[in-house]
């Protein structure tokens, strides 16, 4: 059987546009993509926000007055500790990013799930097949601080803004395994639809792994350097498929489509016409 790659495209297309925005997602979808890959947190008024960290990362973040974010400066600027209107008024695509020289600059913010949603879908008719791959950016060190206490308020207000998505298009992925457990029980109970899950690991061996989740997501999503043949073959014989993050070179990708990924996340959703 002809093996199927599932490729998705990073924050968007963070090696061409800014990240998480929404002119990098829909540059993406010009790309022979299968899913949108995207980080959320949560502002002070709860809303869902399209953002990496749950701060205003000082690579690429300025204040509305046009004044550079410094490093010493990000924790203050706590996405949970602003309101969305505070969020939005911060440019975070103006200065580019020097770790991606090809990045193209020009003003951008963060944008609410919802909105991103929204453009994306205006474009379904063009671009009919591609889903969304939805990172919760939650870690336990953070709770009370950067999120809720309750991994049930995240959860919850991610699920709302999807209750209109076909669930098929839809994975939801996180590094907290605590998110994957409450959004599988919600999903065995109706309460959620049912959505894929993908189990975000950095370089955890996939046995501890899936023991530590309780149950067999849909995904395993290692750092790509991370992973071996013989961690694709468990989890292909548990039925899981496994999708590393986040390739940007094209032998690398051609390497990893011959020991057997079933799917490639990148920055540069460009260079996968060349594989």
């Amino acid at each position: 059987m002809m093996q199927s790659i599932i490729f998705q495209g990073h924050r968007g297309c963070r090696g061409l546009l800014p990240e998480n925005t929404i002119p990098a997602f829909l540059e993406a979808l010009k790309y022979p993509i299968d899913y949108l890959e995207l980080d959320v947190c949560l502002s002070k008024d709860l809303d869902v926000v399209v953002s990496h960290e749950p701060y205003m990362n000082s690579l690429f973040c300025s204040y509305p007055t046009g004044k550079v974010v410094r490093k010493s400066e990000e924790k203050n600027l706590n996405l949970f500790q602003l309101s969305y209107e505070q969020i939005r008024s911060f440019d975070v695509g103006q200065r580019g990013n020097k770790l991606f020289p090809e990045q193209k600059p020009q003003p951008a913010y963060k944008a609410l799930l919802s909105e991103m949603i929204e453009a994306c879908e205006a474009k379904r008719s063009s671009f009919p097949d591609f889903g969304y791959n939805i990172e919760i950016k939650s870690e336990e060190k953070e709770y009370g601080i950067s999120q809720p206490y309750d991994v049930k308020v995240f959860c919850d207000k991610v699920f709302e803004v999807l209750k209109n998505i076909n669930p098929k298009k839809v994975i939801v992925q996180s590094f907290d395994f605590n998110i994957l457990k409450y959004c599988k029980q919600q999903m065995d109970l109706g309460v959620y639809p049912k959505v894929q899950l993908s189990a975000l690991v950095t370089n955890e061996g996939v046995r501890p792994s899936l023991e530590k989740l309780g149950f067999l997501p849909d995904f395993f999503s290692p750092y790509y350097k991370s992973l071996t043949a013989g961690k694709i073959k468990i989890c292909h014989q548990k039925g899981v498929r496994v999708v590393p993050w986040t390739i940007n070179e094209v032998e690398d990708m051609r390497h990893l489509i011959s020991i057997g990924v079933d799917g490639i996340i990148t920055d540069y959703p460009n260079r996968i016409v060349e594989i």
